[in-house]
């Protein structure tokens, strides 16, 4: 019977804390009702289909064709950009209507997903750093191999590591796995002709092997969950085959294939130095920060309600109590934070089938975490007050709450300071892992300035001090 009460307790008090955030977070208007709007996910670091520009809209190949189908169809969208992982996920458990991210269309990919008529043909390049002295894919033997997760160029390189003896080490993040064969830590990665191409323009120090024959060739579509969004699928179908008679379909992929990468990037002269980079994306180094602040502002004032709420539950004469708080810290402690932030965003709307705004998936996911932590320290710190402070309270005729109210909550406190100090700048730092769940905060914004430019060590030189400023100033 306590364990059904206490576990009665949990999920009221857990009920009450969503309520409240989705209170306190801000709310979007409801779209017209005149258009069906949809919610479409793609992986904006993966130029020339799907990235954001100078001006920090999303553009791309796949992103002019959805615009365009969209108005011709006539209907809406809510874009998701995301990791490619995370944005095929979302389709898949029905959180997100349709993903547009150059999906190569497979046989496995079909039994989860209704694709579209194919839009693009594309084969897959292997490519190795500039100056490398491998020229041939025997010479992999034994060296380590770049492949980003998901993706068909990973399939083809995968399906090529036993005839040719390779390791494989895999990335969530395009420019993430140039840079490490650049680097050298990788001899060598696959990657669609296309997008690799646009980044050797864009000044990414690698060389293509196998220009003219290509491997793995495929066709990217358009998809959505299996068995729904028949509509949806129709309308993009219809609206391809429209802009493919015409000839926009033409112009949209001469459009990215065609011009010079500064149309999109800027200035060469502005990527090339921290003044220039700075200066020209003012604005999402501006909107990232604050969004980061945002949620770290919000997680700590909730973290703290509710991990000192836990921590002076660690301490309560109830022993089903005491349970309550050691189980809650022991599970949401022992959690990796970008699983529960995958569980909570992704996992969890479907058994409870209603969607989680991101924004309010990670406040949940920081708040859960940092408050266990917090939690934990809490009660030591009111185990730290002399237990004789308690004694003489009670001696004085002080019931149990009076006392820990008036005497060992103010004592403990005290003590907790530095702590709480340290858990704030923790948070701080654990947004950035919230940026899988698609949070435009201040490391996803590095991403996709990233994804764009290709200016690796500038922007993430930039993010750094822009953490550490704010870092400073909290600690102050």
């Amino acid at each position: 019977m306590n364990k059904i009460r206490s576990a009665s307790w949990l999920g009221l008090w857990l009920s009450i804390f969503v309520v409240m955030v989705s209170f306190i977070l801000p709310t979007t208007d409801v779209q017209a009702a005149e258009k069906p709007n949809y919610t479409i996910t793609t992986d904006a670091s993966y130029p020339p289909f799907d990235f954001q520009d100078q001006n920090n809209r999303y553009v791309g190949i796949d992103q002019d064709i959805l615009k365009e189908i969209a108005k011709r169809e006539k209907f809406t969208y809510t874009l998701k950009p995301m990791s490619f992982n995370s944005a095929a996920q979302l389709v898949a458990n029905g959180q997100a209507d349709g993903i547009i991210a150059g999906m190569v269309i497979t046989d496995e990919r079909k039994q989860v997903y209704d694709i579209s008529t194919p839009y693009y043909k594309t084969g897959v390049a292997w490519i190795v750093k500039k100056d490398s002295t491998i020229t041939s894919l025997a010479a992999l033997k034994g060296q380590t191999v770049a492949l980003k997760t998901g993706t068909a160029a990973a399939d083809y390189g995968k399906s090529l590591q036993k005839k040719y003896g390779f390791k494989v080490k895999y990335f969530n993040d395009s420019n993430v796995m140039y840079n490490d064969v650049v680097a050298g830590n990788s001899v060598a990665t696959f990657e669609d002709m296309p997008v690799i191409q646009y980044a050797i323009k864009n000044g990414v120090k690698l060389k293509v092997m196998n220009a003219k024959q290509l491997g793995n060739a495929g066709w990217y579509g358009f998809a959505v969950k299996k068995g729904e969004n028949k509509a949806l699928l129709t309308a993009f179908n219809q609206g391809l085959k429209s802009i493919q008679k015409d000839g926009t379909y033409d112009k949209i992929v001469k459009s990215y294939l065609g011009k010079s990468q500064e149309h999109f990037t800027g200035k060469t002269s502005d990527n090339n130095s921290v003044l220039g980079l700075l200066k020209t994306n003012r604005k999402a180094f501006i909107d990232g920060l604050i969004e980061t602040i945002k949620l770290t502002v919000l997680a700590i004032i909730l973290a703290s309600i509710w991990g000192i709420f836990l921590g002076i539950l660690g301490i309560s004469e109830t022993k089903w109590l005491r349970g309550v708080s050691t189980t809650v810290i022991y599970i949401f402690r022992g959690l990796p934070l970008m699983v529960l932030a995958f569980f909570i965003y992704i996992g969890l709307p479907t058994v409870i089938g209603t969607k989680v705004p991101a924004f309010l998936a990670g406040i949940i996911t920081l708040v859960l975490n940092e408050g266990a932590y917090t939690a934990a320290f809490v009660r030591g710190g009111f185990e730290a007050v002399e237990k004789g402070q308690m004694e003489a309270a009670r001696s004085l005729g002080l019931p149990y709450g009076k006392a820990m109210r008036k005497v060992i909550v103010p004592q403990g406190l005290r003590i907790m300071v530095p702590s709480f100090i340290n858990q704030f700048i923790i948070t701080l730092k654990d947004t950035s892992i919230l940026s899988a769940i698609g949070l435009l905060e201040l490391t996803q914004t590095g991403t996709l300035i990233v994804a764009r430019n290709s200016q690796g060590f500038r922007v993430w030189a930039i993010i750094a001090v822009m953490y550490l400023i704010v870092i400073t100033l909290l600690t102050w």
